[in-house]
């Protein structure tokens, strides 16, 4: 009877490391030959096509990175662009795997139509972009404004919660995609444009002259960006789980696009093993080869260096980190362990 607690012990230590079986959504991917991810129509930093008609972004790379995990090939991707208003239909109803879509976790959206998040890939929040010639320095002098704003987003509430919580009136310009929005705005028919803060200085790199218009300097909101699927099937669910915490966990690691091949010969980390492929088996639980995550970092890169490309310095964007450095760093950006 001693033995008793050992024998179970095994015994659910063995279920534990059992391969996962493959669910519906990661069969028609193989079926098909593809991953469908529905991304933003416009959205520099987070997705957007240049003019060979090549997808490029953040969100875009989280697509990627699953492909690269599931099919072997990053660029084994359609991406399906999705004006807000679509993106959970096109997802309940199949029409695209996953939604990598800089859309914000919100309790309405995790709960009740018919998606579960995966992870926060970019923390933002809402603000307010202006032409510097009406002379507004904040968000509190926008009483009787004109405001832009893309419906079927949490901006459209929040903004609403705004303005009544300061006691301020506004009237709104609705649009249904990002691109009418932004034109409306840039064109003049309101005196401010209102989204995540990103958005406002992706938009504003459109602008014929930039320089004429000033984000204004509060955050209304809080907004978690992230990938998304269709809830009710687990093992797809997981794979994109820690697809993310791969390209992320491989940043935390200093395990780089450039340096992986490298670190296979070399490394003696038993983390950095596990995550290159040359410790434990870790893609068999999620029903995928070995390889799995060596791929992501080799065909994709890490975290760190997609925000360096598409947010940095050197990029268009040009936007501090912030709250997306590293949690090492100041940040809140932590990869769940691979082990």
């Amino acid at each position: 009877m001693k033995l008793l607690p050992v024998f179970v012990a095994a015994a659910l230590g063995a279920v534990a490391a059992a391969p996962a079986s493959a669910g519906a959504v990661l069969d028609s991917i193989k079926s098909r030959g593809h991953l469908l991810c529905g991304v933003n129509t416009s959205a520099p930093g987070f997705s957007s096509a240049d003019s060979q008609g090549k997808w490029r972004g953040l969100d875009v790379n989280i697509c990627r990175a699953v492909a690269a995990a599931v099919l072997g090939d990053s660029e084994k991707v359609k991406y399906v662009p999705l004006a807000s208003p679509q993106r959970f239909t096109a997802l309940q109803s199949g029409e695209v795997d996953m939604l990598a879509r800089n859309t914000t976790w919100t309790m309405t959206r995790d709960a009740s139509q018919g998606s579960v998040f995966v992870a926060v890939s970019y923390y933002d929040g809402q603000g307010f972009i202006v032409p510097k010639d009406i002379n507004v320095k904040s968000a509190k002098e926008l009483d009787g404004a004109t405001v832009c704003v893309q419906s079927g987003t949490s901006s459209e509430k929040t903004l609403a919660d705004y303005f009544n919580a300061n006691k301020m009136t506004y009237k709104t310009v609705v649009f249904d995609t990002t691109e009418a929005t932004q034109s409306a705005f840039l064109s003049g028919r309101c005196d401010v444009y209102t989204t995540d803060m990103s958005d406002l200085a992706g938009m504003r790199t459109l602008a014929q002259d930039p320089t004429k218009y000033e984000i204004l300097p509060e955050t209304i909101s809080k907004e978690p960006l992230g990938p998304a699927v269709r809830r009710g099937d687990e093992e797809f669910f997981q794979i994109v789980r820690w697809s993310f915490a791969a390209f992320l966990g491989a940043e935390e690691l200093g395990v780089t696009k450039a340096n992986v091949d490298e670190l296979r010969k070399t490394s003696a980390n038993p983390d950095v093993q596990r995550l290159i492929g040359t410790g434990e088996d870790m893609g068999r639980m999620l029903g995928l080869d070995k390889d799995w995550s060596y791929r992501i970092i080799k065909q994709v890169g890490n975290y760190g260096e997609s925000w360096t490309e598409y947010f940095g310095p050197n990029s268009a964007l040009n936007l501090p980190r912030g709250l997306n450095k590293l949690w090492t760093e100041g940040g809140l950006m932590y990869a769940m362990p691979i082990r």
